[in-house]
């Protein structure tokens, strides 16, 4: 009985050590790796964009609203952006600077489940080194839930500025002529 007492406990010692000479060089290897994290993203909306050309600032504003990301949203309008769009009904004219537009445009971002943006055809472009101006036609889909989504097509009439032509472009004018 006594032999066999000894033949478990060394049996058991053997199986520790074979599970620790596993285990630690494992452990030693993987160091601060935690397999259930995931690793860090920085594909989506800012390696997309380069403000420094216009074609950039519409990649730039359609992967902040595929990606609903205000913080790179934000980064495209200049500090004395005007937003303007024409309120029907009343016959007027309605206007809001970027403090409105970053809240409105917060608020979109949080109660959509998604948006899909599409640049269209450019109906106009100027362009010199440090302003532009551009008309371009989008259809934007809106999907607050699967029963309610919006779409929106029109044209967005853009004034572009920059101090140098180093510098990113900015969103200064928005005059939104969409459906919407």
């Amino acid at each position: 009985m006594e032999f066999f007492q000894r033949q478990v406990q060394q049996l058991t010692a053997v199986k520790l050590l074979a599970t620790l000479g596993v285990l630690v060089p494992l452990a030693l290897f993987t160091g601060c790796l935690n397999p259930f994290a995931p690793g860090r993203d920085d594909s989506p909306a800012e390696s997309t964009c380069d403000p420094t050309t216009i074609d950039g600032v519409f990649r730039c504003f359609q992967a902040a609203y595929t990606f609903r990301d205000t913080s790179v949203y934000g980064q495209l309008l200049g500090a004395d952006f005007i937003f303007v769009y024409r309120d029907y009904e009343k016959g007027i004219d309605v206007t809001w600077g970027r403090h409105d537009e970053m809240r409105t445009t917060y608020g979109l971002f949080q109660n959509a489940q998604r948006l899909d943006l599409i640049w269209n055809i450019y109906l106009a472009r100027t362009e010199d080194d440090t302003s532009a101006n551009v008309i371009r036609g989008f259809s934007l889909t809106i999907t607050f839930n699967p029963s309610d989504i919006q779409p929106v097509t029109g044209y967005a009439n853009f004034t572009f500025r920059r101090a140098r032509t180093t510098d990113p472009w900015k969103i200064v004018r928005w005059r939104d002529e969409s459906n919407f």
